[in-house]
């Protein structure tokens, strides 16, 4: 089961969600109330399960309708995603994958534990 951890940092609170096996597969960017960052969870419970995916990296790709999750390549040439909430706001991204499938992997982790992962609140530490 995924978790969402929720820290704060030296300019705000951000969170990241963790797989089953305790690696992240995707971080928010920093909030700057944890009131915001709290509702940035619940922006990935919400759209992730059932948000698309644009592959961008694909000449000619077929827009997607928010939430959606884009695929796309950094300036390093390493695959990467982003979930957009309805609003398209971006509300996570993921680490740099060599493999556009362990970019889609990704996704697929993010949309299977989003759901139902655990929140915990480092905050206080």
């Amino acid at each position: 089961m995924g978790k969402f951890i929720v820290r704060a940092t030296n300019t705000g609170f951000k969170f990241d969600l963790k797989a089953g096996n305790g690696e992240v597969i995707a971080t928010s960017e920093v909030y700057a109330s944890l009131a915001s960052c709290k509702k940035g969870v619940a922006s990935v419970i919400r759209n992730a399960p059932v948000a698309g995916i644009e592959n961008q990296t694909v000449e000619g790709f077929a827009a997607v309708k928010h939430p959606k999750f884009e695929i796309y390549q950094d300036k390093a040439g390493e695959f990467r995603f982003r979930l957009k909430a309805t609003n398209g706001q971006i509300v996570v991204v993921s680490e740099g994958y060599t493999a556009l499938a362990g970019c889609e992997n990704g996704i697929a982790s993010v949309k299977k534990n989003a759901a139902d992962a655990e929140i915990v609140d480092k905050t206080a530490e």
